[in-house]
């Protein structure tokens, strides 16, 4: 069942709601409501409950402040404008967020609760936020949350950077377990059934450059995302995870040997194929994060250290082109999606933003290619842009070392966005990409952007870890997107209604029966169970039932999600059948 935008009055908590129902195919009559305790209830914890908490963590309870307070009156900050334009000037840097306990980078899941670019009479509310944010360094402060949100039937939110596309890392009314500050990195020696050789032990705070720096300095490798701030331990790797080293080394999920965890019952334990919990480790292999425990820690491969040359690509067309200047421009598009494979086959990761007017490749990632390599790679899309008469800028480097290439790559903040996307198959684009093409133009004639980014993990075996089978079939991930409006909120109600409506379809219409990665898709995905996690979706409920029958861990889109929904005012309530409610 689609959702459509007849939903644009209601806001977030609206459109949560609309999408937690209609995506589970329920109805009134067939459910009543069973709610985590929220602010304003009874039973939401006294004052002293909370200072008594706080005491027992050694002064680590943080209360929310929301972060943009300081742009408007009748905040705990109060207005200061200086610090308000500082805010507004560093707004769209991940590390704004990152330092913060309670942000986001995904705007919209903020619903509009402290705008820091709206007037300062405009007023700034805790909101989607979390109410208290526990900084956690140890287990015990994760075992005392746990206990603490479970004794108070309150609604747990875990977090690391923001990083987060799809409103995961917070919620109306929540407790959140903040991992920033577990900052583990050991070289250790490993010996399993599955495994012998050099490994990595990794904190759930630690950043990917922070990971990238410390194998650097053994003279080893590790496989991590493409964006240096991105949490390595989190949704990253428990959501599957690709990455520059994706086509030469699987996604991030297939180099993990265990997981160090918390459960539910706070109880401390480690997952591995050869322990009793090799179910569970199947399971945070990529069936998502924030759903089965809380990770304290994990080990992964160590890989023998790599060159890396990488190469751009940047050309347009003015907004007065002529038809056939548009034609010659797609066309080259074209030729560019039909390389993708020979790409990732060479072991080479693409990552390219397209609009109506630009097509840029930033960049293309050749881990152990010469220089030469990417640019033979490329040779055909350089020929057609020849061809077509088509200016073009087209830069090539060999890096001294693969750390030093992986930095120096432009950052991309999700503070901007509204998205949605799709895995798109190689059977797509071989033998021929024009379908393909056709949906791109689709898209970018809407005033959408497209956006690429490239992988071949077909070595892997497809059932090995529960990330979605689809990755091993997939040539790209592609995520659509509009620009988030921070001074009209009707404009981004419209916004998520055409990605769910239009431009998610048109990608589907091209992959039916296909998938989407669980990080980097639309929110609002309908039949999100078999979209995210396909095959493995049975295997997992089970799982996920087996070790958090009580759902302590809700994460929107997470498996068994589909017993919760996001009611109007934000509550989070469970789903209990009409015949349990009269037992």
């Amino acid at each position: 069942m689609m959702l459509n935008v007849s939903f644009l009055h209601l806001g977030v908590y609206g459109l949560l709601w609309a999408a937690t129902n209609a995506q589970n195919n329920t109805t009134g009559n067939e459910w009543e409501s069973s709610c985590r305790c929220f602010p304003g209830d009874d039973c939401w914890p006294s004052a002293e409950s909370w200072n008594a908490f706080n005491a027992s963590l050694g002064g680590k309870l943080i209360e929310t402040i929301p972060i943009a307070s300081p742009c408007h009156d009748y905040t705990v900050t109060g207005y200061d404008p200086k610090q308000c334009t500082s805010l507004q000037n560093d707004w769209f840097y991940p590390e704004t967020h990152i330092k913060s306990a309670s942000s986001t980078m995904a705007p919209f899941f903020m619903n509009n609760s402290c705008n820091p670019f709206l007037d300062r009479s405009t007023p700034c509310t805790i909101g989607n936020y979390p109410r208290f944010v526990v900084n956690a360094t140890c287990e015990q402060d994760y075992q005392k949350t746990l206990k603490f949100a479970t004794d108070h039937n309150i609604r747990l939110v875990i977090r690391n950077t923001g990083h987060d596309y799809n409103g995961k890392s917070t919620g109306a009314g929540s407790l959140a377990l903040w991992t920033l500050h577990l900052k583990k990195q050991k070289l250790k020696n490993y010996s399993s059934a599955h495994y012998n050789g050099s490994v990595f032990e990794f904190g759930a705070g630690i950043l990917a450059y922070e990971a990238l720096e410390y194998a650097d300095s053994v003279g080893l490798l590790v496989v991590t995302g493409n964006q240096p701030t991105v949490g390595l331990v989190g949704g990253y790797t428990q959501g599957g995870g690709h990455g520059p080293l994706a086509s030469r080394l699987g996604l991030a999920a297939d180099q993990v040997l265990e997981w160090e965890v918390v459960l539910a019952t706070q109880e401390v334990v480690t997952a591995s194929p050869d322990s009793q919990y090799d179910d569970l480790y199947w399971a945070l292999c990529g069936g998502g994060g924030g759903t089965f425990a809380a990770v304290l820690s994990v080990t992964v491969k160590a890989h023998q250290p790599m060159t890396l040359s990488t190469a751009d690509l940047t050309f347009s067309i003015p907004n007065n082109a002529s038809e056939k200047m548009i034609d010659s421009f797609y066309e080259v598009i074209d030729s560019f999606t039909k390389q993708v494979p020979a790409m990732n086959d060479a072991g080479a990761v693409a990552i390219w933003f397209i609009s109506a007017q630009t097509f840029t490749l930033s960049p293309i990632f050749g881990p152990g290619l010469a220089e030469s390599d990417l640019n033979l790679l490329l040779r055909p899309v350089l020929k057609s842009l020849d061809g077509l008469k088509l200016n073009y800028t087209h830069n090539s480097k060999l890096h001294a070392s693969y750390l030093e290439g992986f930095l120096v790559q432009p950052a991309v903040n999700v503070s901007e966005l509204n998205i949605g996307g799709r895995l798109i198959p190689r059977s797509v684009v071989e033998p021929s990409s024009g379908t393909l093409t056709a949906a791109i133009r689709h898209i970018t004639s809407r005033g959408a952007l497209f956006s690429g980014v490239s992988f071949n993990v077909s070595r892997h075996d497809r059932d090995a870890i529960a990330a979605n089978p689809y990755w091993r079939d997939s040539v790209m991930d592609a995520v659509v997107a509009n620009e988030f409006n921070y001074l009209d909120w009707n404009a981004n109600l419209k916004s998520i209604g055409q990605i769910t409506n239009d431009l998610v379809p048109e990608l589907e219409s091209l992959t039916p029966c296909g998938a989407a990665y669980l990080n980097e898709a639309d929110f609002q995905q309908p039949h999100w169970q078999k979209v995210f996690y396909g095959a493995h979706y049975s295997k997992l409920s089970h799982i996920k039932s087996k070790y958090d029958p009580k759902d302590l861990f809700y994460a929107l889109g997470g498996v068994n999600s589909d017993r919760w929904t996001q009611e109007l005012d934000g509550r989070l309530c469970k789903k209990l059948p009409r015949t349990e409610k009269l037992l």
